[in-house]
């Protein structure tokens, strides 16, 4: 196999595990709906997070005979991916959801790879031309198409109030998280970097979760929580959040955070299998344009 034969397979296989990484984001949507009426937002962040800090800390203590230490700059990364991806995300997105509509949420946090693209351009002097915008424009759109069931203009005419300035608190905390994610990588493997995160993001969220009700959600928590728990902690984060910073540090952080899009379109399809909602035409439409501007902007 040539250079370039091992180059094309490796890209082949970066995107293979985005798509795989948002199918797995796309069932937390799934997964804390079923645990949303037995356990507190707070109390339910805390236990993925620290579940994943616990498997990705034995994760690297294998791969790397040892648990690596920080020195001062890689503390810093550690410490903001944590407070943005972990914390501050999980805060906006449960607090945020108390008050908005979850299809409206989902459409505003389909701005983020909008965000991470203009940002990547601005800080990174990334190409962002008319190729890669029409992509991502033709990608929202079809968000928009699947959120709205073939309404989109619903959507605008409910207005703003606060609840939608926390779901934007998601957009601007998972951009930030991103854009650093970049630079940590010269500094961290994907795996050292996702579990100093996920230890840093369970420390910040278990004072929280403590005045919330930890103690008393975990008592009642029935082995459906414990389920949906364990699905969001190992396999949507700890692989998911892997996965997700090895395409970025292979193709960058706006070619991958354009698959973020895909996340609501999993969502809906997984809704129709697990909880026997019926697709419509505005489903399959949708999804088709939203593959489309994911296409479009990575052959930009």
């Amino acid at each position: 196999m040539t250079r370039q034969q091992q180059k094309t397979a490796g890209l082949g296989m970066t995107y293979v595990l985005l798509v795989m990484t948002v199918a797995l984001w796309g069932g937390t949507w799934i997964a804390g709906r079923m645990i949303a009426n037995h356990m507190g937002a707070m109390s339910s962040s805390f236990l993925r997070f620290s579940i994943s800090a616990v498997c990705l800390v034995f994760m690297v203590i294998r791969s790397e005979h040892g648990l690596p230490r920080l020195n001062m700059r890689q503390a810093m990364h550690a410490t903001f991916l944590g407070a943005t991806g972990i914390f501050l995300y999980s805060y906006f997105f449960f607090t945020g959801l108390q008050t908005v509509p979850a299809s409206r949420a989902a459409l505003t946090v389909a701005c983020i790879p909008v965000c991470i693209a203009v940002c990547s351009a601005l800080l990174f002097r990334e190409n962002f031309g008319p190729k890669r915008m029409l992509g991502t424009l033709l990608s929202l759109c079809g968000v928009a198409l699947v959120l709205s069931h073939g309404n989109p203009q619903a959507l605008i005419r409910e207005g703003v109030h606060g609840g939608d300035l926390l779901i934007l608190g998601c957009v601007a905390s998972w951009t930030a998280y991103s854009l650093d994610g970049r630079i940590a990588m010269k500094h961290f493997k994907p795996e050292v970097a996702v579990m100093w995160a996920c230890v840093f993001g369970s420390a910040f969220l278990l004072l929280p979760a403590l005045y919330y009700g930890l103690i008393a959600d975990i008592g009642r928590a029935s082995m459906q929580d414990w389920m949906c728990t364990l699905f969001l902690s190992v396999l949507a984060t700890v692989f998911g959040y892997a996965w997700y910073y090895k395409a970025i540090d292979v193709i960058g952080p706006s070619k991958a955070g354009i698959f973020i899009n895909l996340v609501p379109v999993f969502a809906i399809a997984s809704a129709c299998i697990l909880l026997d909602e019926t697709p419509d035409i505005s489903l399959l439409i949708g999804g088709c344009i939203v593959i489309a501007g994911v296409y479009i902007t990575n052959r930009g």
